[in-house]
């Protein structure tokens, strides 16, 4: 689950991490009291949505040479006038795609004096095993072409889970980042601080870029993204308080009522799969023969017939979607329940794409025989490969 950068801030604020003063805004009229609660001169005007590249993105409505989603304000009038401008327009950034994403947050917060702009973050590196900081001196650009163009400038250290961050890690932190004096203080006090926060909140992501050392020798959380770990978050009903929906696809919100992992994609072949290993090796298969996913889906290895029926009309319900394949292998998961939910689900919704159907496993013959038995129009497919071939041949690519 993601949140939004001042709630983010708020979550770092209170481990005890420095960041600014700001002021979250819903509506053109609260700009000015906003403003007003901040010390100034200098304001900045942030965009909030669930995408990055935020200050280089492109307002749909305001035409190509408008100031982007994050901007610099001189004084409380010119704060108000960005607000007017900004609030319920849509911003087109390189993570939101061509569709953009409307903005119905803003965040007013006080401006920084800023010497140098850093990299961190903090994730799971699966390669060992552990939490691990990755940090550069690249801060401010896309963390991506730093590592394309100048791998020697990032630096990844994890860290023991039985000893936390220790004098040693922040030392390498600061010799990393080129943190001396005041701002090295700073990093010692901070490093453990984000990582407090990363393992109590069960964070999948925190990342602060830019990490700024300011003209005064000191370091400020100026920017921040925070992931969290959907599996944990019966834990952490405050963080599931923040949950934005409307920056989330509507059909992955309907998905998670049903505990179904979906994620939206741009292809047109729906998928329904059992199993994530085999939901990953079904989509390559379909790029494999040309064409794209529309989603992945995996049902898990226990699914009803009644959460089968939910995932099979949420695949039908994606306009984008020209056919669907399903693709099945019974362990846990009974063929016959796979079968009967995809029935219950076109007597309801109805079918007006093709459908491929591959059973194997567990009651798999009974499960094809209800598909028989229904009169649906179903292609069955021998295996996985020739089910790939024929929703592919069925929608045309």
């Amino acid at each position: 689950m993601n949140i939004h950068e001042y709630q983010a801030k708020q979550v770092l604020k209170g481990f005890g991490a420095p960041v600014a003063e700001g002021v979250p805004v819903f509506k053109a009229g609260e700009a000015e009291a906003a403003a007003n609660k901040l010390p100034g001169p200098l304001y900045v005007v942030k965009s909030q949505i669930h995408a990055g590249g935020r200050g280089k993105g492109k307002f749909k409505e305001l035409g190509p040479d408008a100031k982007g989603g994050v901007r610099l304000s001189k004084s409380v009038a010119e704060v108000i006038a960005n607000v007017n401008e900004m609030l319920g327009n849509t911003l087109v950034t390189k993570q939101t795609g061509p569709a953009g994403k409307q903005v119905n947050r803003l965040y007013i917060e006080d401006g920084a004096d800023i010497d140098r702009e850093l990299y961190l973050s903090i994730l799971v590196d699966r390669t060992v095993g552990r939490v691990a900081f990755v940090v550069s001196t690249e801060g401010g650009m896309d963390i991506e072409t730093v590592a394309h163009d100048t791998p020697e400038k990032i630096v990844t250290l994890a860290i023991d889970p039985d000893k936390g961050v220790t004098d040693a890690d922040v030392e390498k932190l600061n010799a990393a980042l080129k943190l001396t004096g005041g701002a090295a203080d700073d990093g010692a006090l901070l490093f453990p601080v984000l990582y407090k926060a990363f393992v109590e909140k069960d964070m999948s992501l925190l990342e602060v870029n830019p990490l700024i050392v300011m003209k005064n020798g000191r370091l400020r959380v100026l920017d921040a993204k925070v992931s969290f770990d959907n599996n944990a978050l019966f834990r952490h009903p405050d963080v599931v308080d923040l949950r934005d929906t409307t920056e989330e696809d509507e059909k992955e919100i309907e998905a998670s009522k049903y505990d179904l992992a979906y994620v939206a994609l741009d292809g047109n072949i729906g998928c329904m799969v059992n199993g994530a290993g085999l939901a990953m090796a079904t989509m390559d298969i379909i790029k494999l023969y040309g064409a794209e996913p529309a989603n992945f889906l995996d049902v898990g290895g226990g699914a009803s017939k009644e959460k089968v029926t939910a995932a099979f009309k949420i695949i039908t319900a994606d306009p984008a979607v020209k056919g669907i394949l399903v693709n099945i292998f019974g362990g846990i998961m009974k063929c016959d329940v796979i079968a009967e939910g995809v029935v219950a689900a076109v007597k309801e919704v109805g079918l007006k794409v093709p459908l491929v159907v591959r059973l194997e496993g567990t009651n798999a013959e009974l499960g094809k025989q209800i598909l028989r038995d229904s009169k649906l129009n179903v292609q069955p497919a021998d295996d996985l490969d020739d089910a790939a071939k024929k929703i592919v041949a069925a929608v045309g690519k």
